[in-house]
């Protein structure tokens, strides 16, 4: 079922699926900025209200109700300074990430990828050298 909460502009689409009485979903790539790692249409397993590591890939809500897949670079404050995350794109040259919107508050940081569905095989997601994903 599609969640009601999660409407307007989207980068990802998130379903909810019970599983071992948890809550978790999946939600799917659009566009190229986490490639070459995740590329559009691939399937995140995600964990609705985990707590990301640094290095996680995350469903993350903008400012402006934008949900978008991004990795986890680095726990900030926003301006007023609640918890946060600065959250990145692995491919620098595409999307609207942290560099562009600021920190993203920890409240909006809605879930955690554990697994990516490509075709019919889950794979570990992807991880991107250091370099890739270091904060600014």
């Amino acid at each position: 079922m599609l969640d009601s909460s999660f409407v307007g502009d989207i980068c990802a689409t998130a379903t909810l699926l019970p599983m071992r009485g948890r809550r978790w979903g999946w939600a799917v790539v659009r566009g190229r900025s986490m490639e070459p790692g995740l590329r559009e249409g691939d399937r995140l397993l995600v964990r609705w209200g985990r707590e990301p590591a640094v290095g996680d890939v995350v469903l993350a809500r903008f400012v402006d109700g934008t949900l978008a897949v991004k990795r986890a670079a680095e726990r900030r404050t926003t301006r007023t300074g609640a918890p946060g995350w600065w959250l990145l794109s692995d491919n620098a040259t595409e999307g609207i990430d942290s560099r562009h919107r600021g920190t993203v508050p920890e409240a909006d940081v809605l879930a955690v990828a554990r697994l990516v569905r490509r075709g019919c095989r889950l794979h570990h997601i992807p991880v991107p050298p250091v370099s890739d994903c270091a904060p600014l």
